[in-house]
């Protein structure tokens, strides 16, 4: 039995901890200073409200407050489980009370600029320890198609960790697999964070297929007649996630396999970036899908051409991405989205 701690409450996190409790590890969840009510409702009932799960007897949730003292020498395993936006501050905080080499696993899936370059999150992480006068970290990122839903009612699940020392990889795999989830090591962790992060992009155009499938039709025809479309688009969709993710150190392989492939099919089956699509593809410009049918809800997708459009249209041309640069310029100016088929 091991101590275990994850940074975040939210779906994500705790479907991880479910895998962990069935190790009979010791698991304490800690949830952001914004969870504070979301905490006292779990305690209360011992209950997801969100995964609609019960609780495991060695789960135990608790305040931001106490994660000072919940990280400890005994602590094996750090996880970090917040949406992407927070890393910088969950790094921030960590710095104030991580244990030399203690292991982290970032569950977070995302990419962001610094100095204009692009930057993987497990890169950002070492970064800010190191800022803050850490200078030995010891950090992995998780990949693959993972539905937070799906794990937590122990549905049989594959993922990738990845770090750049492939042993520590391999020890945390060993600390938390079981018989239905299972865990592929790799040291591409630029590879396996920007399959992560891009193909949320990419679902958003699969999601859109219905909408585009033919130029003048009826919904009725559409909606009976859009799968050669789909295919098309996730034909497209893995050659321009190879041509991203080797340009910047990862490798080819990675995408074809589950970081890439297997993460852009379970996204594109159904998630929020592929609902997103679906309403762009129906004509709803972004802002339009977003204020009207998706309030409230985080698009990853969206988030991430914010954060790195305008460096995408810069750094690549059309012939190069034409899926990518059509699904950026969708959203990044408030149009239609209009794929440049002819570049394929």
């Amino acid at each position: 039995m091991s101590n275990i701690v994850i940074l975040g409450a939210g779906s994500m996190g705790t479907a991880f901890s479910i895998p962990c409790s069935d190790r009979n590890h010791k698991v304490t969840i800690v949830g952001t200073y914004l969870e504070n009510q979301f905490i006292d409702i779990i305690n209360k009932r011992k209950f997801h409200p969100v995964l609609n799960c019960k609780i495991p007897a060695n789960v135990n949730f608790v305040k931001f407050d106490q994660l000072s003292s919940v990280v400890n020498n005994k602590t094996k395993l750090i996880v970090v489980a917040v949406v992407s936006k927070g890393i910088e501050w969950a790094a921030l905080e960590l710095s104030k009370v991580l244990k030399s080499s203690t292991p982290i696993l970032i569950l977070t899936k995302g990419l962001s600029l610094y100095k204009s370059n692009y930057e993987v999150l497990a890169h950002k992480m070492e970064r800010i320890f190191k800022k803050k006068g850490i200078k030995k970290t010891n950090i992995s990122a998780a990949g693959g198609p993972c539905l937070a839903k799906g794990l937590s009612v122990r549905a049989h699940t594959s993922v990738i960790f990845a770090n750049r020392r492939i042993n520590i990889a391999k020890k945390i795999a060993s600390l938390v697999k079981t018989n239905y989830y299972h865990i592929e090591t790799s040291t591409d962790v630029i590879g396996v964070e920007i399959c992560a992060a891009i193909k949320n992009i990419f679902s958003m155009a699969i999601g859109a297929s219905e909408g585009i499938c033919i130029d003048r039709s009826s919904q009725s025809i559409k909606s009976k007649n859009y799968l050669n479309t789909a295919a098309s688009l996730v034909n497209q969709s893995i050659k321009e996630m190879i041509v991203f993710s080797t340009k910047f150190g990862g490798k080819k392989d990675t995408v074809l396999s589950l970081a890439g492939i297997g993460d852009l099919y379970v996204s594109a089956d159904g998630g929020r970036n592929s609902k997103m699509g679906y309403f762009i593809g129906q004509g709803f410009s972004y802002k339009q899908a977003k204020k009207t049918k998706m309030s409230g809800i985080t698009i990853e997708g969206a988030d991430l051409i914010k954060e790195i459009g305008k460096n995408v249209n810069y750094d690549f041309s059309i012939k190069k991405l034409p899926l990518m640069i059509s699904m950026i310029n969708a959203v990044l100016n408030g149009k239609s989205l209009k794929i440049k088929w002819e570049k394929f």
